[in-house]
């Protein structure tokens, strides 16, 4: 079978043809990780952004027009894109502290006053208890979530679920902390 141009690839791949997206994977994986892994430094992110980057190929409707320039250009202008989202969402990670390691320590210390520490104490303690009334998945989705930056749509992908289960988890985990919270505060008044 003759070779066949990248447009006529992608078409086959909105499709949902797979070997078309497997001989496009063939062409250019090793382009895609050599320009990830110099964005990224880091091996570990560079093979996520070449995930990510065949599976947008697979699960949008991206559009390349050779008119306006080289396949390659095209898809190294959406690695790059794809490896900055990476590299903000490890940057807000880096940053974050997980839900199960939360203490007074990690907290926000603008106040030497004993009283507000003494809250924020009481504070992280409700929080951290909360925390352990979720089920694994729930504990895990509000970590990746909020903590780790992912969207709901990358957490689907990742657990190769609907969407729409994700978000129905998600409800539940936040209606489980919320009646909790609500549930201690109504105790101590």
């Amino acid at each position: 079978m003759p070779e066949q141009n990248e447009a006529e690839l992608l078409r086959r791949i909105r499709d949902r043809q797979r070997d078309a997206l497997e001989e496009l994977y063939d062409r250019y994986v090793k382009l895609v990780y050599s320009f990830a892994r110099r964005a990224t430094g880091d091996e570990g992110l560079s093979r996520e952004v070449v995930q990510l980057v065949f599976t947008r190929l697979w699960t949008t409707r991206a559009e390349y027009d050779a008119d306006k320039g080289a396949f390659a250009n095209w898809l190294i202008a959406m690695t790059r894109n794809i490896a900055i989202d990476v590299l903000r969402r490890e940057r807000r990670h880096r940053q974050a502290v997980p839900i199960d390691e939360l203490t007074p320590a990690n907290a926000d210390a603008r106040s030497n006053d004993p009283e507000s520490g003494a809250i924020r104490r009481q504070e992280y303690s409700e929080m951290r208890a909360a925390a352990r009334r979720l089920s694994h998945s729930q504990r895990q989705l509000i970590e990746l979530l909020y903590w780790r930056g992912y969207t709901l749509r990358e957490i689907a992908e990742m657990g190769g679920e609907p969407i729409g289960t994700v978000k129905n988890r998600l409800h539940q985990a936040l209606r489980t902390l919320r009646r909790y919270l609500q549930g201690m505060r109504e105790e101590s008044q």
